[in-house]
């Protein structure tokens, strides 16, 4: 068997990024080519529930993550890259409820998935935590 033969056996993958942001208060699923330059898709909770105590919701998760994959097909795009964020810094280091359910969306697509990585900012010490000396009272 020839490379030749050998190249047009082997499955051609288009590759995209998909852009996890979760905090308590809503989800962003954002998809973008290699670079991370172009946006190809872009949803958040809020577009799919009217509540928004329902937005960082895995429901709303779900549905964000099935339109975006609903624009990957359309551009062509076979494989995808996660990278999940939280609002980390002085903030939440967690993602939100909704991450879970955007990533098993995403796998039950079609799509290939090679990396699923976390890049939520970690401060190398930093700015004070918002709340006072004695912190934040009820």
């Amino acid at each position: 068997m020839s490379s030749a033969e050998q190249q047009q056996q082997r499955p051609r993958f288009k590759w995209g990024i998909v852009h996890i942001y979760s905090s308590y208060n809503n989800i962003i699923v954002h998809l973008t080519d290699l670079t991370g330059a172009e946006t190809i898709a872009r949803a958040s909770g809020g577009m799919f529930v009217d509540a928004g105590r329902l937005e960082p919701t895995p429901y709303a998760g779900m549905r964000a993550a099935t339109y975006v994959m609903e624009k990957a097909k359309e551009a062509g795009i076979n494989a995808v890259h996660i990278r999940v964020r939280a609002p980390g810094g002085v903030k939440s280091r967690t993602p939100g409820p909704a991450t879970q359910a955007a990533i098993r969306t995403i796998a039950r697509s079609g799509v290939m998935i090679g990396r699923i990585e976390d890049v939520t900012p970690l401060p190398h010490d930093s700015v004070r935590k918002k709340g006072g000396r004695r912190g934040r009272r009820v």
